[in-house]
């Protein structure tokens, strides 16, 4: 009744209707949202959308029901428009702050590139084999149908690619250890 008011231009209408679903849509949002300080901004969201639409509001479902529908939609937008944003990081550390937020147990960027490089070493049927088993972790018959080619040629070149892979890692820990021997010490 006071929504049909309202949409006739009665500001003291608009201001009955406003406050007779207040509390009913801060409620319903809190819940919707999950966030009670963030209830009454939704809350007047709401009231601006469905002011800003009261001329089309027709009266075929109560006023209650369709301010719900739209303060639901603005919860929804709410939080599109907040997973869109980039979140601020309080650490002057980003590169740290990326490294925590990775998945335990996957290697670093530095890490991946070197990878990489040790991959490209290997001729490229042992590559394959060691990719689809180890890397994308397909069973050893699986990769031997991809590769078309018996599963015992599959497990003998991973073997192989594991044993090149582990002498070229001691090779480069030894080189970088070595380096850093040769690195004279400064005294302060």
């Amino acid at each position: 009744m006071w929504a049909l008011a309202a949409r006739g231009g009665d500001p003291a209408a608009a201001d009955r209707f406003v406050r007779s679903l207040h509390r009913d849509v801060v409620r319903y949002v809190a819940h919707l949202s999950a966030d009670p300080q963030a209830a009454d901004d939704l809350a007047q969201d709401t009231f601006l959308r469905a002011l800003g639409s009261l001329h089309r509001f027709e009266g075929r479902s109560s006023a209650r029901t369709w301010l719900l529908a739209i303060a639901r939609r603005a919860v929804i937008d709410s939080h599109r428009y907040a997973a869109a944003r980039p979140r601020l990081c309080d650490t002057d550390d980003w590169t740290r702050a990326a490294e925590r937020a990775q998945p335990a147990g996957l290697p670093g960027f530095d890490d991946g590139v070197a990878l990489l490089d040790l991959l490209d070493t290997l001729p490229a049927e042992r590559r394959e084999a060691f990719v689809l088993t180890q890397l994308a972790g397909l069973p050893y018959a699986e990769a031997a149908e991809r590769s078309d080619c018996p599963v015992g040629t599959v497990r003998s070149r991973v073997a192989r690619a594991r044993a090149t892979l582990a002498a070229l890692l001691a090779e480069a820990e030894a080189q970088a250890q070595e380096e850093a021997e040769a690195i004279p010490e400064t005294t302060a």
